[in-house]
């Protein structure tokens, strides 16, 4: 779908996944690796404020993604 949206409509997309791998065999072009599979954009293990950091790094990450061009599939993971 990420694919489809990009090619098609030209809007850039940015997939944020906890399962790498899938992504890339989907072909999605901008992949942020995730937490874990219960909780892909948190860690409410960490307490809220804790948890609140994690994901503003996500979203910031995202957002850094979302605005760098790209050739091939790329994995934001800093």
């Amino acid at each position: 779908m990420v694919r489809e949206i990009e090619n098609s409509a030209g809007i850039p997309v940015v997939q944020i996944a906890t399962i790498v791998p899938i992504m890339l065999t989907v072909g999605a072009n901008r992949i942020v690796p995730g937490v874990a599979i219960p909780h892909p954009v948190g860690d409410p293990s960490r307490g809220a404020e804790g948890d609140r950091a994690v994901r503003r790094e996500l979203l910031e990450r995202a957002l850094r993604a979302i605005q760098t061009p790209v050739e091939e599939q790329t994995i934001f993971t800093s």
